[in-house]
């Protein structure tokens, strides 16, 4: 009996010595600390406009969680697809330096199977802002799947203000009661999508404001402050097309951040956000708390009497109030045929180059208006029309076709075929065709594209991997004397970017990011039908210094979908770096003790 006591003993003094020295490996390896989140992605039922309908969750809930990182977290998402068809996630304004395999869009990654697990994998290098995520393939955007990404800074680096009393995260988007299958089936029916059905807060159908316009039953958004106390609200437009009008009743709305960049702050009254698009506002709770108070998106550019049921509605609340909002919703800009005001105040963002961002150093220490051009793209779109016989959507005269086998990894496995390095720099003067055309960028070259908007519709335009400046807008043709107009001190860097009907806007971008790069509009249905492409950025001398290595649980299809294992699901996390370190401990671990205990 002594003798086996001795034996558990000894036993467990071994275990407690072997954990310790993993546990110092881990710090020895710990560098950039670790942040981890398991995304179930499933169906559930939901009725935020009073209507029964199928949404996307993300752990069964409607918008998904708010990832709250650091500057230079690893991030490690676990992604359990419940979904009857295939995934990936994408990051949208997560830069993924050095980690385009991260991206989660099909020109990068293969998709995830049904009831397959994958583990995202990247780092927040260098990144503070709000930003959010959501599923990018096959429109699943349009029933949910979407949450915030909050990056904050470290705690070494100052903000540009007093610290919030507390952080909010607004999803505001337009919304339709048929799911994305029933929408995808239109679109490629060759038939607009229609009027959206309503405009949803955090996922939630308006607050009866009006007893004709709203029915009864419907849930909406409150947020509750404390009265006196300053909040950080974080606002992103994950809808399919519509622009929205953002405003609070009787607040002022302090600008301090677009997706990664500090601003100027200045008040608005009310603030256009167009798809894609985040801001984060500083917000005083000023205001009498003899009543709740009104949140209001709006859609723009639109006959306000015929849109009056899109409007999303929620409730600003005091702990301390003593009665319901009421009266009428506070007013939208009046301007449905004149965008000048919307014009004039997206020319009013600009960056704050005396503060920090992500870095000690001021963010206007990269002087971009100094930097030579090296490569100049004028990308034109145009209204839908037919290509091949189809109804698509087009950059240049070019309708993108998604390759079986993803860009990167033809690339990695030196396919030939699978794409063209052939998108013209200029519109195309022939038919238009549907290829995979995409831009050969030259690594640290400083790359010029100019967004042409010839559609009828506001649109807003996305790049992968990088903060574009925004240095110009304005309405009509771009020619060369444009650039007389342009910002070259203080104008945002931001990865989204709005181009008005008529109108052009011009981007700077600094190609330091090696791998590929989505360049696509943010408008859900022509993104579907075919407005984008790919910016390929490639080192000539490749190093793990500017691209790391191909993740171990990397998918393949495609061409290449022979090599996929079906037991690679059971080992589907992303082992490299800091990474794999990490695992490969906690591996060894587990297996010593199984060892100890046989």
């Amino acid at each position: 009996m002594a003798s086996s006591s001795s034996s558990s003993t000894s036993t467990w003094s071994f275990l407690i010595t072997l954990i310790c020295i993993f546990l110092f490996m881990g710090l020895s390896f710990a560098g950039d600390p670790f942040k981890f989140f398991n995304f179930e992605v499933s169906y559930i039922d939901a009725s935020p406009l009073g209507v029964s309908q199928q949404v996307i969750a993300i752990n069964g809930k409607f918008p998904g969680p708010t990832m709250n990182v650091t500057t230079n977290d690893n991030v490690v998402v676990n992604v359990r697809n419940k979904l009857d068809e295939e995934l990936l996630l994408h990051w949208s304004g997560v830069q993924q330096k050095r980690s385009t395999w991260q991206d989660g869009l099909p020109g990068t990654n293969c998709p995830i199977p049904p009831k397959w697990n994958w583990t995202y994998q990247f780092q927040v290098k260098d990144q503070i802002g709000s930003f959010f995520y959501f599923p990018s393939l096959h429109f699943q955007r349009a029933s949910g799947g979407f949450g915030g990404i909050t990056i904050n800074n470290r705690e070494e680096i100052p903000i540009p203000f007093d610290l919030p009393y507390d952080d909010i995260t607004i999803m505001i988007g337009d919304w339709y009661t048929r799911n994305h299958t029933s929408l995808r089936s239109t679109l490629l029916a060759g038939k607009d999508l229609g009027k959206p059905d309503g405009v949803l807060i955090n996922g939630k159908g308006p607050y009866r404001y009006n007893d004709t316009i709203v029915p009864d039953g419907i849930d909406y958004e409150t947020i509750t402050v404390h009265p006196g106390k300053t909040y950080r609200i974080r606002v992103s437009n994950v809808g399919i097309s519509t622009s929205l009008n953002f405003r609070i009743q009787n607040h002022n709305l302090l600008l301090a951040e677009a997706e990664g960049s500090y601003t100027v702050q200045q008040n608005y009254t009310s603030l256009d956000i167009h798809v894609g698009q985040s801001y984060s506002f500083l917000v005083s709770m000023d205001q009498n708390a003899s009543s709740d108070y009104y949140i209001v998106a709006s859609a723009r550019f639109v006959n306000q009497s015929q849109w009056q049921r899109v409007t999303g509605v929620g409730i600003l609340k005091y702990t301390n109030s003593k009665g319901k909002a009421h009266g009428p919703l506070p007013e939208p800009p009046q301007d449905e045929f004149d965008k000048t005001f919307s014009m004039n105040q997206a020319r009013s963002i600009r960056w704050n180059v005396t503060a920090s961002g992500a870095r000690p150093n001021p963010q206007g220490s990269f002087r971009y208006g100094s930097i030579n051009v090296t490569e100049i793209y004028v990308v034109q779109n145009t209204p839908p029309q037919m290509v091949d016989g189809k109804r698509r959507t087009t950059l240049n005269g070019i309708s993108f076709v998604n390759p079986k086998t993803p860009i990167r990894l033809a690339d990695q496995y030196k396919l030939k075929g699978v794409y063209k390095l052939d998108f013209p720099t200029a519109p195309l003067t022939g038919p238009p065709k549907m290829e995979t055309s995409i831009i050969n960028g030259t690594y640290r070259g400083f790359m010029e594209i100019i967004l042409q908007n010839n559609d009828t519709k506001m649109h807003t335009y996305h790049m992968s991997g990088y903060a574009v400046f925004v240095v110009g807008m304005d309405f009509g043709v771009w020619s060369n004397n444009s650039r007389g107009t342009y910002n070259k001190w203080d104008g945002i860097a931001r990865t989204t970017t709005q181009v008005f009907p008529g109108a052009w806007t011009a981007i700077l971008v600094s190609l330091d990011n090696v791998g590929v790069w989505n360049l696509r509009t943010e408008n859900l249905d022509s993104w579907f039908l075919g407005q984008e492409t790919y910016i390929r950025v490639v080192n000539s001398e490749p190093t793990n210094k500017t691209e790391l290595p191909m993740p171990d649980n990397t998918l393949f299809c495609g061409q290449l979908g022979k090599l996929q294992k079906p037991q690679d699901i059971s080992y589907a996390t992303s082992m490299r770096g800091n990474g794999s370190k990490f695992s490969f401990m906690i591996i060894m671990l587990v297996s010593a003790i199984f060892v100890v205990f046989q």
